[in-house]
């Protein structure tokens, strides 16, 4: 999916179609774009399809465009400011085949300005309600054989065509920020398993639409992690975390603040209210179709959430404080 992505697509396109074995069929989303980016794929690459929106849905609303339009039985998506290995495709696939348990399969994430430092090895969620990306800001280790992890990270995993179906795809609302982690977790409470392949890499620039740390960020990243929490955890685990939870707020609010954004922060928050009735009628149903015993999901989230967040937003506030960014390819003459 790409908006405003176009220069993007000069490094992530060819990447995919150099897949070995190819991919069984590429399709490019246009988030309402004013780049010019459907006429240029058509012309630089008519075998991909393009899936052109008049207006930007978000990466929830995007990616669910372009799963209407496929085919295959496995989805697998990718942001337009990424660059895969060529075995990344069959890496992926590899899980999934070996397990049917396997609903999710996703990638080892490094940073394309310093491909030795993690940017993801899947999601993690905290007890408190929060999620985080693990090994963030780490450096990448050997690979390793793939493990078991709590959830995908959006920019790159595969899913089962018919879990993501029998789920109900991204939640529109989200528009973006937590779209993963909330599909993730209603993909868990159905019982699939989702698991960190590390042979399967992928170049990311990041943040490349929205920016590091940036207000849009911050918004839909806190209004979004209440709407998560609510909607999925069971009943006897958000009674379990509710006073870690409020604390997990409070430190966000103090650290947002020191960073001048306070005012979204409370913004945010208030949007997560007035959402909340309609995401307690999508609780409902989500936990009516819960196939998992919660305490199996309990020693899958993460207890000591201070570490991991001090250790992920210092390494975030460092990356935006240094301007750190990998800037796309120049256009080829003549597109």
């Amino acid at each position: 999916m790409s908006w405003n992505g176009r220069a993007w697509l000069d490094r992530c396109l060819p990447s995919v179609l150099a897949l070995d074995p190819p991919a069984a069929e590429v399709i490019v989303v246009d988030n309402g774009s004013t780049d010019g980016t459907p006429d240029y794929v058509r012309r630089a690459h008519p075998d991909v399809r393009v899936v052109a929106l008049d207006r930007n849905l978000g990466f929830a609303g995007g990616n669910n465009a372009g799963a209407r339009e496929a085919t295959s039985p496995y989805l697998v998506f990718l942001n337009n400011d990424a660059e895969v290995d060529s075995a990344w495709l069959a890496a992926l696939i590899e899980p999934a085949e070996a397990d049917a348990e396997v609903g999710l399969v996703t990638s080892r994430i490094v940073f394309m300005d310093r491909p030795d430092v993690v940017d993801s090895a899947g999601d993690g969620y905290l007890r408190c309600g929060g999620a985080y990306k693990r090994d963030h800001g780490m450096a990448a280790p050997p690979a390793r054989s793939a493990v078991e992890v709590f959830g995908a990270c959006g920019a790159a995993f595969l899913i089962r065509r018919s879990l993501f179906e029998d789920i109900g795809g991204f939640d529109d609302d989200f528009f973006m920020v937590y779209e993963d982690v909330d599909l993730s977790y209603r993909a868990r409470l159905r019982g699939a398993l989702c698991v960190y392949a590390p042979a399967a890499v992928v170049l990311h620039a990041g943040s490349t639409s929205i920016g590091h740390v940036s207000a849009q960020q911050v918004f839909y990243g806190q209004r979004n992690l209440e709407w998560t929490w609510i909607k999925n955890t069971p009943s006897r685990l958000l009674w379990r975390s509710i006073l870690s939870h409020a604390m997990y707020d409070a430190a966000g609010v103090l650290g947002y603040a020191r960073q001048g954004h306070l005012g979204v922060w409370l913004r945010a928050k208030m949007s997560a209210l007035a959402g909340l009735p309609r995401m307690l009628r999508k609780r409902v149903a989500i936990q009516r179709a819960s196939r998992v015993d919660p305490e199996r999901l309990w020693t899958l989230m993460a207890p000591d959430w201070i570490t991991i967040k001090r250790r992920e937003k210092a390494f975030d506030f460092e990356r935006a404080d240094r301007g750190a960014t990998f800037s796309p390819p120049p256009r080829s003459p003549g597109t």
